[in-house]
């Protein structure tokens, strides 16, 4: 008997494995043009403002805000449907581009739109969680 698919591991290419090496290295990289200077996500060959070609991995700061979310009570893909409920959620990069994410280590009632985010990684997918302390030196889990 197979095991069921999963739905919640990338497939990488041969065009996305940079990325998916990077996020398993705990690194965010996105896409910038050389073109125009604007970036993007998710992870494409050719840039989507300018049609250029001239696209390059960069590393992102790992910072956003949060710009929307949904509670997710029932999802019949594996594993989703062991995880809920959980939060699916938009943020903004800092870099600008805004990204699907999920929302980890807060509660549904702690959030505001416009909080301050930042990427962590679970199984080399990135996943934001809320910005715990912003005072220089201070740790964060």
């Amino acid at each position: 008997m197979s095991a069921s698919p999963r739905y919640d591991v990338p497939e990488p290419d041969a065009f996305t494995r940079a990325y998916w090496e990077a996020a398993a290295q705990g690194r965010l990289l996105l896409r910038h043009c050389a073109d125009c200077g604007r970036v993007h996500h998710y992870p494409r060959e050719f840039c989507p403002h300018c049609w250029s070609e001239h696209v390059t991995w960069q590393p992102a700061t790992g910072r956003a805000t949060l710009y929307t979310w949904s509670v997710v009570h029932r999802n019949d893909l594996p594993p989703f449907g062991e995880r809920v409920p959980y939060v699916a959620a938009v943020v903004d990069l800092a870099e600008g581009p805004r990204m699907m994410t999920e929302m980890v280590r807060a509660e549904p009632a702690e959030l505001r739109a416009g909080m301050a985010v930042e990427v962590a990684f679970r199984d080399g997918v990135p996943v934001f969680r809320p910005v715990e302390n912003d005072v220089p030196g201070a740790q964060r889990a």
